[in-house]
């Protein structure tokens, strides 16, 4: 498991090469739901995610060997980007694996940063594997990976830095990469702030992981929130969440549509489902914040296709 010392390490390594996100508030939403909210905006993170901190440290990390023979992920949007850039920026050959479903844009975003993109059907993670065997490409997981990990963990110090009376942190959750950063990062620094992870009630893979005690694979995984429908547990990142995570909540369809709703009206911000998240647990009333001071997580940035404009 990464130490402080690793987070710190790597936190300093990012530094100059990503950016170092706002903290936004909103006194409209502080009075609509009774706390000090503070959204730290990752949509305005290098490639539009937070996805970035984490893959370029593991690209970062990699030996000369790994360098020259290229690297390959599998991703849903978000991971491709990041990867792909991550990959330019440290001159490293990147291939990543989609769905030929996926977001037109974030299939086109990974193209430009110069990824050889591979559109498949079916089963992802088995294409994935096909590929990195066969063309003996160094294999990068977008969440299930100790370095991944621990870049995502260098936002959990800047929130520390930037609000040091931080008291909650609700945090979105897909297969467990952001959220196992921050939970280590948060935990290892102030061990009583709380960190609350929220996902969809139809993509709740870490929710049945912890239940089961053990990391889980749901048959589908589907929500309008596409960035959080991991259908896998990280193997790597359950034993952190286990650890350090103190509340996993789900969340219902309709609250992630309203609260995107909510979120971009009142702060102006065009944010996707996934970073909303978490505001869909506190309008659903599954996250009590009142009197407290917190900090949301907002993991990406809208896809505009999806506004039919």
């Amino acid at each position: 498991m990464p130490t402080l010392e690793d987070i710190r390490r790597a936190t300093a390594g990012l530094q100059g090469r990503i950016h170092r996100t706002p903290m936004v508030e909103s006194s409209a939403l502080d009075e609509l739901f009774g706390a000090r909210l503070t959204l730290k905006a990752e949509l305005f993170q290098k490639t539009g995610s937070f996805k970035v901190r984490g893959l370029l440290h593991k690209t970062l990390q990699l030996t000369p060997g790994e360098r020259e023979r290229g690297v390959i992920t599998v991703s849903a949007g978000n991971a491709a980007g990041a990867l792909a850039w991550a990959a330019r920026d440290a001159g490293v050959p990147a291939t990543v694996v989609m769905a030929k479903t996926a977001v037109a844009a974030k299939i086109d975003a990974a193209r430009a940063y110069g990824a050889r993109v591979e559109l498949v059907e079916g089963d992802l993670i088995a294409a994935y594997e096909s590929i990195r065997d066969e063309r003996g490409l160094t294999g990068v997981h977008p969440f299930d990976d100790l370095d991944v990990i621990t870049g995502h963990a260098s936002l959990a110090l800047e929130l520390l830095a930037d609000a040091p009376d931080l008291e909650t942190v609700l945090v979105p959750v897909g297969g467990g990469g952001l959220i196992s950063g921050v939970a280590l990062g948060i935990k290892l620094l102030r061990p009583a702030v709380r960190v609350i992870g929220i996902e969809p009630e139809t993509a709740d893979v870490v929710s049945r992981s912890l239940e089961a005690g053990a990391p889980q694979k749901l048959a589908t995984a589907k929500s309008v929130a596409d960035g959080l429908a991991a259908p896998v547990c990280g193997t790597h990142n359950f034993p952190i969440i286990r650890q350090y995570v103190d509340q996993m909540v789900r969340v219902g369809e309709a609250a992630l549509i309203e609260a995107t709703r909510l979120v971009m009206s009142r702060t102006k911000l065009a944010l996707e489902p996934a970073a909303a998240a978490s505001f869909a647990a506190l309008l659903e009333g599954k996250v009590e914040l009142t009197g407290l001071t917190a900090a949301v997580i907002s993991g990406g940035n809208l896809d505009v296709s999806k506004l039919n404009l």
